[in-house]
């Protein structure tokens, strides 16, 4: 297995930076903006954990029952043409948490974007700028990923148990 190069660690580091002041809500005097691109040496069949989140965080802009039908609708829209495949879908209030594999791997984040302009468009969201992903590596299990991300809304004090959140889209389900 490759290691990073101190460069890309220092945009790692940078990015979970921007993340963590992002979560507890502050301020910096300027925007990085991140490289989604993998190394060209990523299998196509890697799953990714993305996370897209709402301008203005601590609001509900998702989890609305007609909202969030039509979100995690676009979701699965676009797994039956072929553009991603979504493993999970999660609808938290002011982001959402996807495990996703896309076909065209250099291209994933023009995909992402894509999607966000759609919503953007359609249901007025504003968007933070970019996104967060990280690539699934070896010893990382989706089941695992997937309990992280369903008990979500139960660490957030939203419900008492996982299976009683609306806001999921799994394949088949």
């Amino acid at each position: 297995m490759l290691e990073p190069s101190p460069h890309q660690l220092r945009k790692t580091l940078l990015g979970v930076g921007i993340l963590i002041c992002q979560h507890l809500n502050v301020e910096r005097s300027y925007r990085k903006n991140l490289d989604h691109e993998p190394p060209h040496w990523v299998q196509e069949a890697s799953v990714y954990f993305i996370t897209v989140c709402a301008e203005s965080r601590g609001i509900n802009h998702f989890c609305h029952s007609e909202l969030g039908a039509d979100i995690l609708d676009s979701v699965h829209f676009r797994n039956e043409k072929g553009i991603w495949f979504c493993h999970l879908a999660l609808l938290m209030p002011d982001h959402i948490h996807l495990l996703m594999s896309f076909p065209d791997i250099p291209s994933f984040s023009r995909k992402i974007g894509d999607w966000k302009h759609y919503l953007s468009h359609r249901y007025d969201i504003v968007w933070q700028e970019n996104f967060f992903d990280h690539r699934l590596r070896n010893g990382e299990s989706l089941g695992q990923k997937s309990e992280y991300i369903l008990d979500n809304p139960v660490r957030a004090g939203l419900i008492a148990e996982a299976k009683d959140w609306p806001y999921i889209y799994i394949p088949g389900r």
